[in-house]
């Protein structure tokens, strides 16, 4: 008997038909022998419609009023799941986050998960009962209910299983696994068996919308064995776990890219100490977070600074450096959202060298101008102008030897 924990995203419970098909597979499970908690996300375009109605109602909402309403989404699937299993012959109830309940800090909007109480969750998996549970929502300090931001649901799953320390994470989305690329660009891209952690949050960070960031992170640090798979398609995921449990490593994994870039060139900086730590104290003072960074000193005594922002922060960055332009004595800024950043990622860099120079000569070879770059230990990115993405993607994927046979 094994204890599995079930997450099932929007497009997965888009309709009745699709909530029906959820507790047919959960029942497979059940039928299986294990004890199964399933996690929901609101039914597609429903979180959406809640955003906008409370955004319609008032534009400076309250931040709780705003949690009240848009956690409503996953208490309507709880309770709909619950009933379709019923229907099935299957012991089942639903659970809202302040049942449980799943304690939260106070950021509405974007609370971080505290603690999970599941002493009672567990004495009725232990009965043979499903639990249902409302993913995205918390309960925050003061008694109020506290959302998780988008993508949250995931980190519901992930945190519950570390609670209930369930055997495996079944995260099921509308793809059927990990690829080694994007696979509507690159038609080469294979379906991995298993992939580490610290790929996936990589993966993540850079661009792959198959997991979201932070419960990426939270299964990393609680060990929780992920398995990413298409509520579509009866057939094996893909595996996220511990760098031990996979035997021989490939030492490039992956190739992700992000189009959510800009870049900003700040002009004939004065070069001196003191300068960067001027330029990003605003950003970081309006939380503009900065991702790549390079610099070039010119003879003059001044430098050329370029970095990357979210697109989304870019018109504010630039409001943000213009206001300080006397200060810090630049003679011009360029903006330029015509970006993109391709991030070679793998574990097997740490120790293989020469990966960076296979990017660059492969990209050299192509035609395809590198703007900045960054690296980490497992990672090398760049930033490339937007029309070479699918040029640069299926160049690298075949250089490291990723296509797929056949």
């Amino acid at each position: 008997m094994a204890r599995v924990v079930q997450k099932f995203g929007g497009t997965s419970l888009a309709d009745v038909e699709r909530i029906k098909a959820v507790a047919r597979r959960v029942a497979r499970e059940v039928e299986g022998g294990h004890q199964v908690a399933v996690v929901v996300s609101a039914m597609a375009g429903v979180t959406d419609c809640l955003v906008g109605w409370t955004r319609e109602t008032s534009r400076l909402h309250d931040a709780g009023e705003y949690d009240v309403v848009v956690s409503t989404g996953e208490q309507v699937t709880a309770g709909l799941v619950a009933l379709a299993l019923q229907n099935l012959g299957i012991d089942a109830r639903s659970w809202l986050a302040w049942q449980i309940p799943i304690r939260t800090d106070d950021v509405h909007g974007k609370a971080r998960i505290h603690s999970i109480e599941v002493a009672e969750l567990e004495g009725r998996l232990a009965l043979g009962q499903v639990a249902v549970v409302a993913g995205f929502q918390g309960l925050g300090l003061h008694g109020r209910i506290t959302t998780l931001g988008r993508g949250g649901s995931d980190t519901s799953a992930v945190a519950l299983a570390a609670a209930l320390k369930a055997d495996r994470c079944d995260i099921f989305t509308d793809v059927d696994g990990v690829y080694t690329s994007d696979p509507r660009i690159v038609a080469k891209a294979r379906k991995l068996d298993k992939i580490t952690y610290e790929e996936m949050l990589e993966m993540a960070s850079q661009g792959a919308k198959v997991l979201q960031t932070r419960s990426v992170a939270m299964a990393m640090n609680h060990r929780v064995r992920v398995q990413v798979l298409s509520s579509f398609v009866d057939a094996p995921g893909t595996l996220v776990v511990d760098e031990d449990e996979i035997v021989e490593q490939q030492i490039v994994s992956g190739i992700a890219y992000s189009r959510d870039e800009a870049k900003i060139t700040v002009q004939k900086v004065p070069d001196r100490p003191g300068v960067a730590a001027a330029i990003f104290g605003p950003l970081a003072a309006h939380a503009i977070n900065v991702d790549m960074i390079v610099q070039n000193v010119s003879e003059d005594g001044r430098a050329d600074l370029t970095f990357t922002v979210a697109r989304t922060d870019l018109e504010r960055a630039v409001s943000v450096l213009q206001e300080k332009r006397a200060a810090l004595g630049f003679t011009a800024l360029k903006p330029d959202s015509n970006v993109v950043k391709i991030s070679v990622i793998g574990v097997g860099m740490r120790s293989h060298a020469g990966v960076a120079q296979q990017m660059f000569q492969t990209l050299f070879e192509k035609g395809i101008n590198i703007q900045v770059i960054s690296t980490s230990e497992i990672k090398v990115s760049v930033l490339i102008a937007a029309e070479y993405t699918e040029l640069a993607l299926r160049a690298l994927h075949t250089a490291y030897g990723l296509d797929a046979l056949g």
